[in-house]
């Protein structure tokens, strides 16, 4: 797995695109699908981790939501702490990690 991540509109899709192309498979949003898992009231470990077995060869794009302030609602705020749990285990299995900031990318793994 790679893993993408940085803040909104920073350019991960396009480096993604660019660098891997038709050769893997890339899944783009990945903290919008855990909200949605919130939402659903699915059970997001569970979830987190069949995505993970599953998509091993894929490239991994996440919004990073974790600077700036802490939400007020309850669901935001669980929000930002599944999606932030989520990239650590992402990282973890990863065999690449790269931040996008501004367009450039920076790899950290």
């Amino acid at each position: 797995m790679i893993l993408i991540f940085g803040g909104a509109y920073q350019g991960k899709l396009d480096y993604a695109s660019s660098r891997f192309g038709n050769t893997r498979k890339i899944i783009n949003d990945a903290d919008k699908w855990i909200l949605t898992l919130i939402q659903e009231n699915k059970d997001v470990s569970y979830e987190v981790s069949q995505f993970l077995d599953e998509n091993k060869d894929a490239v991994v794009i996440c919004n990073d939501i974790s600077c700036g302030i802490v939400p007020v609602d309850p669901m935001m705020r669980r929000w930002r702490e599944e999606a932030g749990r989520f990239m650590a285990q992402a990282a973890e299995k990863s065999d690449e990690v790269v931040r996008l900031f501004c367009g450039i990318p920076m790899r950290i793994k």
